[in-house]
């Protein structure tokens, strides 16, 4: 079963490498044009937010949204969610309307096409440097001013296969204090299930993703980041805990 089933699982790999292209390929000029100007970034999300779409239902991926809380339109919020596949990015994207910027890692830039895309829209960071680091704070500064959002995965990075929620990095929150911006807790619950980083793996299927109530920041000073840190990490885990439990018991009945 096995020696069939890693054919099948490369060739799914691959088809999500082309999905991921032929948007970019045919919306090439509005693309151009989206990111020529800072201001014109809402146009280039909106584009970005079909190229999500195209490709999780490309791979079969149906995804499902639950919102605790509407967001306003006019207002500039802090992202925060689990992560633990390549599809975090498109299901973010399909999950907010609220035109965002993404803090990720500057890796991701060399990858053809969509890396050309990347690096001209996202706020890049190498971790492994301070001043790196610190060079975020002052252009997520900028976006915000230009009334964007801003997105992070706070656990810097993909934990391993068995780790339900790595550890918070503390700067989405401290910037999320300093701007005065709420934070929005978001749970990714099926990803890692359905495309997760282990390559001979995943298969098509439901993408449920739920949309915590907002954490406000208002009065908040840096003393208290962590306290932000660990209620935005405790209502995301007890989540992913409260999920693979149900999973759990469902498969025992069963």
């Amino acid at each position: 079963m096995a020696i069939i089933k890693y054919p099948l699982w490369l060739l799914y790999r691959i088809w999500f490498y082309i999905l991921v292209a032929i948007p970019i390929i045919i919306m090439f000029p509005l693309l151009i044009i989206s990111i020529s100007r800072e201001e014109w970034y809402p146009y280039f999300f909106k584009l970005a937010r079909i190229w999500s779409k195209f490709i999780l239902i490309g791979m079969g991926f149906g995804y499902k949204i639950k919102r605790d809380q509407a967001l306003d339109a006019n207002k500039s919020y802090m992202f925060v969610a689990n992560h633990t596949s390549m599809a975090d990015i498109m299901l973010m994207l399909v999950a907010v309307k609220n035109p965002f910027v993404f803090v990720g890692k500057q890796e991701l830039s060399k990858i053809p096409l969509f890396g050309f895309f990347y690096k001209r829209t996202c706020i890049l960071v190498d971790r492994s440097s301070a001043k790196s680091r610190q060079a975020v704070f002052l252009r997520a500064q900028k976006r915000l001013k230009q009334g964007s959002s801003i997105c992070i995965f706070p656990e810097g990075g993909v934990p391993e296969e068995h780790v339900v929620l790595d550890s918070f990095k503390d700067g989405a929150f401290r910037l999320a204090i300093n701007h005065q911006i709420p934070v929005v807790p978001i749970t990714f619950y099926d990803n890692k299930k359905r495309f997760s980083y282990t390559f001979f793996s995943g298969s098509p299927g439901k993408m449920r993703a739920k949309i915590h109530k907002c954490l406000p920041t208002e009065g908040l000073t840096i003393k208290d980041t962590k306290s932000l840190n660990d209620k935005a990490r405790t209502l995301i885990l007890n989540d992913l805990t409260l999920s693979l439990g149900a999973k759990k018991s469902h498969s025992n009945q069963e």
